[in-house]
């Protein structure tokens, strides 16, 4: 579908302050969301990722099966050739996979068509904001992390697009989480569809915002709660406890309470036995 649409997005300071909302250049962001394209575009960029690099072995590569199994006639069995033919164990693969390439291209025109469908998607959505300016003089991961703890985006998938290749954006975000950071220039449609937000950097899409002279407070960044370990007793079965042992005056009664098995009495032989009857 496509309608010709004014976009505004909300813009926000690198610090998180709320700013005037932002028009949005309407040579991108028109309205044009092409879902067929977006989805031809991402399957192309999956495959793409592929690097085809799997095999199997026929009865050609497996190793050994050079000697006939056993004769040819007079056994009573089908004739055999190799043990490593594809019906025997351990044999051969029948068109088994292969080394190959994945590689998937399209048009220039239709990837810029995906690219500026996903882009609009998250524009209909409120999903796209307007930063004024990323002016990091060295990297820090704490800059970005209270960038989205202000904006209250900690733990969703989060896209950075800046203007132009900026190292100390990327290498302060790298180490967060779902996010990720790239030059406007060089997003994919497949970035766009992964993120929930996307946060642009005003030069990027033609912006110019005068900057603005804050003093915000530091926020606390929340860290996932740890997951509770179960103790070891539990986890892995408790032992069972070892038995009280009976003090000893108890255990000397119980002793004395039970009755002495007498002797059995011890049997004659049986040559004695023999002469007293003859006697």
């Amino acid at each position: 579908m496509s309608e010709t649409t004014n976009f505004e997005a909300a813009a926000y300071t690198a610090l998180g302050t709320p700013r005037d909302r932002v028009a949005l250049p309407g040579a991108t962001f028109d309205g044009t969301v092409n879902l067929p394209v977006m989805h031809q575009a991402v399957k192309a960029y999956l495959a793409n990722q592929r690097q085809g690099t799997h095999a199997t072995k026929t009865r050609r590569w497996v190793v050994g099966g050079n000697q006939k199994p056993w004769k040819q006639k007079g056994t009573g069995r089908a004739r055999q050739g190799s043990t490593r033919a594809p019906h025997f164990v351990g044999g051969g693969t029948v068109f088994g996979p292969q080394p190959r390439s994945y590689e998937q291209t399209l048009p220039k025109g239709v990837k810029t068509l995906a690219r500026k469908s996903a882009l609009n998607a998250r524009a209909r959505e409120g999903a796209l904001l307007v930063i004024d300016r990323f002016a990091f003089e060295k990297p820090k991961t704490t800059q970005v992390a209270q960038l989205l703890a202000r904006l209250e985006l900690l733990g969703r998938k989060v896209l950075i697009l800046t203007d132009g290749h900026q190292p100390m954006v990327y290498l302060s975000g790298r180490n967060i989480p779902n996010v990720r950071i790239s030059a406007y220039s060089d997003v994919t449609t497949y970035d766009v569809v992964w993120s929930d937000v996307v946060l642009v950097e005003a030069g990027a899409i033609g912006q110019s915002l005068a900057p603005v002279t804050e003093s915000a407070a530091p926020v606390k960044v929340k860290k996932a709660p740890a997951k509770a370990k179960a103790p070891k007793a539990e986890a892995k079965g408790a032992k069972a406890a070892p038995a009280k042992k009976a003090p000893a005056k108890q255990a000397a009664a119980k002793a004395a309470a039970k009755p002495v098995a007498k002797p059995a009495a011890k049997k004659a032989p049986a040559k004695k036995a023999a002469k007293k009857k003859g006697e």
